[in-house]
């Protein structure tokens, strides 16, 4: 029989592939990762005090996404830091990195924020009613408002990129109603803007059980395991939108250049 491995099928879970992903995100060959500390590789140490004083290390090394840069060859920022989260980014954390430099675009953006949004600062999700496209600066003061804006000035800076909101996975416990809650936003989001998906690891994503923190976690945060799985999964995913809509994707080698503008009829 033959093999079409490469073709994806339309009922298929954007997941089925995680032990070996084509590696088509290498498309790309620039990409901005916006998250907090598991977008950066964050290790949790303890010690043997009682009680274990705990101390956090970010090793970009380790992150997602520079597992995804060594895969595919391919440029990739950590726009990131443990204890991230939006209002933080947009406050201070983005001009003092100098992230808004236009130098620094990038072809796609992948955002994972909202954990310390919303269960470290208990700040409200919000709805796609606090956002008001084309006018961030009038946006509410939630996380769904400081989100937002977040994709607008990445969209000043890199107009025909293409960005990627990832939610959080399940848990199985009872703050899975908040993860619910952001995962149905960050789709809401992503119909607000054009060339926006969602990798929808809430949906999609192993639950982020006892025994999947067994083998994938150190304390409260991934172990290098638990990041080389991050980067996977986040590769199947792209892989499996790649290959569902191909016309989002056909001229992305064109995204930063002069003639992406000329050529197109897809913008």
């Amino acid at each position: 029989m033959q093999n079409r491995n490469h073709i994806a099928c339309l009922t298929e879970n954007p997941l089925d592939r995680i032990a070996e992903p084509l590696g088509l995100c290498g498309i790309f060959r620039t990409i901005a990762c916006i998250g907090d500390s598991l977008s950066s590789g964050e290790f949790e140490v303890q010690d043997q005090q009682e009680p274990p004083q705990k101390k956090y290390l970010d090793l970009f090394e380790y992150s997602w996404g520079q597992h995804i840069a060594r895969r595919t060859g391919s440029r990739v920022y950590n726009f990131s830091r443990g204890g991230m989260s939006a209002k933080w980014y947009l406050d201070s954390f983005g001009d003092e990195n100098d992230l808004w430099n236009p130098e620094k675009a990038a072809q796609a953006y992948i955002i994972a924020l909202g954990v310390n949004d919303l269960f470290g600062a208990k700040q409200p999700v919000g709805s796609v009613e606090d956002i008001h496209v084309g006018e961030p600066e009038k946006n509410a003061d939630t996380f769904a408002g400081y989100y937002a804006q977040i994709i607008e000035r990445y969209r000043a800076i890199s107009p025909n990129a293409r960005f990627f909101l990832m939610t959080m996975p399940r848990e199985n416990n009872a703050e899975d109603s908040i993860r619910a809650a952001h995962a149905e936003l960050l789709h809401r989001i992503a119909a607000l803007y054009p060339h926006t998906f969602v990798l929808d690891f809430y949906r999609y994503a192993p639950v982020y059980d006892a025994e999947f923190k067994k083998k994938f976690f150190m304390y409260g945060h991934m172990n290098p395991a638990g990041y080389v799985l991050t980067a996977r999964m986040t590769e199947a995913y792209l892989d499996h939108l790649i290959l569902q809509y191909p016309d989002e994707f056909d001229q992305v080698g064109l995204i930063g250049t002069p003639d992406y503008d000329t050529r197109l009829d897809k913008v």
